[in-house]
């Protein structure tokens, strides 16, 4: 039973409403944050009229803001935004859908002067946008917003897209668009790509850059910049509508021969239910200058399923594998055999990948199988192979191994340390101190250390090639 004090619904009801209205005012001094929260909840005993009130004000606000967001702003600005965004999306649109409407696109274009005057790496802000134009959609299709109007809301909104906070908008938007709004959005992005981008006089030409050999306009940037947001809407609205064709006319000829994009060309030509043309498309790739990228591989083995050439698109999974170590391969390959026969593939894989020429990459499929011991074995065969400036994928290994195989552990744990004495990365001390730290606590769950030095061992030998890195040993507890 939960003691009398512990906070939750039940113990603070017993405080009674007036006590708790007296604390809530007094928790909600000094802070901003609080005090909006509290009078959307007393608006919202007033009806959503009132919410949407309170919304458009608190909407309004952040838009007239001038200052700047620091990183440390960033998490109070999401939450508001969150705050704002639930609210439209929960409270009102179940109320009055052509309100909330109003209101998320409202939302919406707060997007360019938030990011004008923020500094986001994290990228929290740009999802409630992202989230908001899922909303957007739900609440047009509720509020049965006219397609027409809603094509041109959409396209003025992607025209305007200055940070990605639309890239899902006309995706997400198709369900309510519908057949005639897409045609009419559809419409509007041609007739956008066609009218002509005048040049203004030499003289009052805003320069922007400067390429190898002569100024970068801005009028020749907007071109650019234009061509593409045209090219990339008629892409997605062509998707949506489950036109490949019109997805293919808006590739360049040039850029089709490209595996990543014949790859996504054929993956929607199988869908379609045209896999022979599939195959063409993939074809068509120059894939003797190159190695072939994961995309194009496994649309590949996807058409030879599609055209019935299942035992073909195995066999070349398999020597994907072979070149590429990349782990999907092998365990769609696995999934198609019949039992225990997986167990042998399995076994014969893993043997191809012992003896890979980089041991690096080898050692990166083992710990994404998962086989620690795998990894473990790989680690002891070839310890003079490994590059202690991995940090990543060292640390990663030196983590799984640790539990069961605490030499193998130690073997990379070292290799890090090493490196980092012998090129004198003061940076990384601390790291290698901390390392070595873990060394001497596995040191006692290892039977034997083989052709390995002993812990103390390999510490009289660091102080001996090492022993002037004062700032590691100082650091070494």
């Amino acid at each position: 039973m939960a003691a009398k004090t512990t906070l939750n619904a039940k113990n603070l009801e017993s405080l009674g409403a007036q006590r708790l209205a007296e604390l809530l005012i007094e928790i909600s001094m000094g802070s901003a944050a609080h005090k909006r929260r509290l009078r959307m909840e007393l608006a919202g005993n007033h009806g959503s009229a009132e919410v949407a009130r309170e919304v458009r004000k608190r909407l309004s606000s952040i838009a007239r803001a001038r200052t700047v967001i620091n990183w440390h702003k960033v998490k109070a600005l999401k939450s508001d935004l969150e705050t704002q965004r639930k609210t439209i999306a929960e409270t009102v649109a179940a109320d009055d859908p052509q309100e909330a409407f109003e209101l998320i696109w409202q939302f919406l274009t707060l997007a360019n002067p938030i990011f004008e005057r923020s500094s986001d790496s994290s990228g929290s802000l740009i999802e409630s946008f992202h989230q908001a134009c899922e909303d957007a959609a739900a609440i047009a299709a509720s509020a049965k917003i006219d397609s027409n109007v809603l094509a041109e809301k959409v396209f003025k909104a992607v025209q305007d897209d200055g940070y990605g906070q639309y890239d899902n908008l006309i995706a997400a938007m198709a369900p309510a668009l519908g057949k005639d709004g897409l045609d009419c959005l559809k419409t509007l992005f041609v007739q956008w790509s066609k009218e002509p981008n005048d040049k203004p006089a030499n003289d009052k030409r805003k320069v922007v850059g400067w390429g190898s050999a002569s100024p970068l306009y801005e009028d020749e940037i907007f071109g650019t910049h234009r061509d593409l947001t045209v090219r990339i809407a008629l892409q997605e609205i062509a998707d949506a509508q489950g036109d490949v064709d019109a997805y293919i006319a808006q590739q360049p000829e040039k850029t089709r021969r490209m595996p990543v994009i014949a790859a996504d060309i054929a993956n929607r030509l199988v869908s379609a239910g045209r896999a022979k043309e599939a195959l063409e498309m993939l074809n068509e790739v120059d894939t003797k200058s190159r190695a072939m990228p994961f995309e194009w591989q496994r649309a590949r083995v996807e058409t030879l399923e599609a055209l019935g050439r299942g035992e073909e698109a195995q066999t070349y999974r398999w020597t994907c594998f072979e070149q590429s170590l990349h782990d999907q391969h092998l365990r769609t390959f696995l999934k198609r055999l019949p039992d225990f026969d997986d167990l042998e593939a399995e076994e014969k894989a893993f043997a191809h990948a012992q003896a890979f020429p980089d041991v690096h990459q080898a050692l990166a499929f083992f710990l994404l199988w998962p086989a620690p011991a795998e990894a473990a074995k790989l680690v002891m065969r070839r310890k003079a192979e490994l590059d202690g400036n991995l940090y990543e994928l060292m640390s990663a290994a030196a983590e799984a191994l640790a539990e069961k195989h605490p030499l193998a552990a130690t073997i990379v744990l070292r290799s890090m340390i090493d490196f980092t004495l012998e090129s004198g990365r003061s940076s990384r001390y601390k790291h290698a101190a901390r390392h070595l730290a873990d060394c001497a606590s596995f040191a006692p769950h290892i039977d034997d250390f083989g052709n390995a030095r002993s812990h103390d061992a390999y510490v009289t030998e660091l102080k001996r090639r090492h022993g002037k890195r004062y700032g590691f040993w100082s650091l070494v507890t």
